[in-house]
This record gives structure tokens, sequence and C-alpha cells, in this order.
């Protein structure tokens, strides 16, 4: 699962393409805040930036490559935030 700021919307989107991740789940309109320093993202007068979310599934053997590649956009502007979470999949159909 990988949350983000919408301005990265289009960074993300180009993120999965690049390594060829083509099956996803997109959700807009996330509201939440980061766990350490992060402001919220709640569409409000106050708080007017949202997040979205994507859930897409890999296999294991690609995850670490798509949390390394996450994590190096999440470097390039710490203000407007990315993060990424790995969990199995015991069954899918």
């Amino acid at each position: 699962m990988i949350v983000f700021n919408q301005a990265n919307t289009e960074r993300v989107e180009f993120l999965l393409d690049e390594l060829n991740i083509r099956g996803f789940t997109f959700f807009e309109d996330v509201q939440g805040r980061g766990s350490v320093s992060g402001e919220p993202r709640r569409g409000t007068h106050t708080w007017p930036e949202m997040n979205s979310a994507v859930i897409t599934v890999v296999p294991d053997e690609r995850v670490d490559e798509l949390m390394a590649t996450v994590h190096k956009l999440d470097l390039r502007n710490d203000k407007v935030g990315v993060k990424a979470f790995s969990w199995n999949i015991e069954k899918m159909i």
C-alpha cells in the first residue's frame, strides 16, 4: 500500500509504470496525518490538502525494489510525503 499527498499522483503512477506494476487499486481523497511530523490532510479550510492511496499486489521478490523506489520519491520532498507499507497476502482470487 502506498499513501501519498495528491501532489505526488503523477509521480506514483509513473513509478508503477516504470516498475512494470500493472495491477493496482487507487483511492482518492484519503484523510490522515503522518505519525512523526506530517501535517493533517483533511480537505478542510484549515488543512486543505488530501492524500490518495494505491494498493497493489506484487511478488515477494519485487517488494524491496518497490519499497526502495517509493523511499527515493519520499526523499525528494519530505513536506509532500509518500509512505509505503507491506504485508503478506495469504490468498488471492
